[in-house]
């Protein structure tokens, strides 16, 4: 587990007990380079990644997909992949978030996960019902990686590895757009690292650019 992790006040019948980048490895999703995750904040408006002292990590929204929901098994389909999409999209940005800085934290440090809103892609002034369903592609994928009953590695509604990737979660439809869903979530992490991350190279990722400078030394 994390250095982080292991001195983390949590129950010791709801400790993880497994390797997250194992998981990550047997799911096959690339996590890719520094150099291709971690960049500068100039000229941006939002990031993508927000820390806070107390440990909480705000992940912004990330649009997936390509066709908006209809009451089509085969659309159905199409959003819950575009969810898949999306949860991997969150889990490489919070990889490179965690372990740009070289504090020594990285995902197996995620104490557990909080909350998801899914917003679903369904012209129609909410007329479409299935929202929840859609949104279950991110979730469900969130949860192979960090544990949970509806992910890859559950047996019988119950994932030998834990609950960390449980969240509380709201999913919405009725929304215009050019994709199929828009997921955000909110994780925590151990207070230590993320008052470690912020007295390093701030609470913002990616880094304003004075920061940005300071880290790509590092991996130099």
């Amino acid at each position: 587990m994390g250095r982080f992790y292991d001195q983390a006040n949590i129950p010791a019948e709801l400790r993880r007990n497994y390797d997250v980048y194992e998981r990550i490895r047997q799911l096959g999703i690339n996590l890719g380079t520094f150099e291709d995750n971690v960049g500068s904040l100039r000229g941006a408006n939002i990031a993508s990644v927000c820390f806070t002292e107390a440990g909480l990590v705000y992940l912004s929204g990330i649009g997936t997909g390509q066709l908006p929901m209809i009451e089509e098994e085969s659309i159905i389909r199409h959003g819950q992949e575009a969810g898949r999409e999306a949860a991997d999209f969150h889990i490489r940005t919070l990889h490179w978030a965690l372990v740009c800085g070289k504090e020594g934290g990285d995902l197996n440090d995620v104490l557990y996960t909080v909350k998801a809103l899914g917003m679903v892609v369904s012209p129609g002034g909410g007329t479409f019902g299935r929202a929840p369903q859609v949104v279950n592609g991110y979730s469900a994928r969130w949860q192979s990686v960090f544990g949970g009953p509806i992910g890859e590695f559950a047996v019988d509604g119950i994932d030998p590895g834990g609950f960390s990737g449980v969240h509380a979660r709201s999913a919405l439809g009725g929304f215009d757009g050019r994709f199929s869903q828009e997921p955000e979530i909110i994780v925590a992490i151990p207070q230590a690292l993320a008052q470690a991350i912020i007295a390093h190279r701030g609470w913002l990722f990616p880094l304003p650019p004075a920061m940005l400078e300071k880290v790509r030394r590092l991996w130099t």
